[in-house]
């Protein structure tokens, strides 16, 4: 955005006003920054950054109970299911000897 209003040719003052202004738009209320925990500085501002670094994390919390829940429903190694075959199949050998 920067370099278009930078590269345009603009024949009237207020044409270059409306563009600084869109940019200006754009930086402040659309553009995540790195610094400020990727909000915007329209967010830091206003305060709203705490409640949506907040939210964040409870997302990130439920994301990572439910990646835990699914572990623990899923055999921990591969033994255990070698060691449940093998019984499976040296019950289903006893029936023919």
């Amino acid at each position: 955005m920067k370099n278009r209003v930078l590269l345009e040719d603009y024949h009237m003052p207020g044409d270059l006003e409306q563009q600084i202004g869109a940019f200006v738009e754009y930086y402040n209320t659309q553009r995540y920054h790195e610094s400020p925990n990727t909000v915007t500085p329209a967010d830091v501002y206003f305060g709203r950054d705490k409640a949506i670094l907040r939210e964040r994390e409870r997302s990130r919390n439920r994301q990572s109970d439910s990646a835990a829940c699914n572990t623990r429903n899923k055999p921990h190694h591969q033994s255990h299911e070698r060691a449940r075959a093998s019984n499976a199949q040296a019950a289903l050998m006893s029936h023919f000897i």
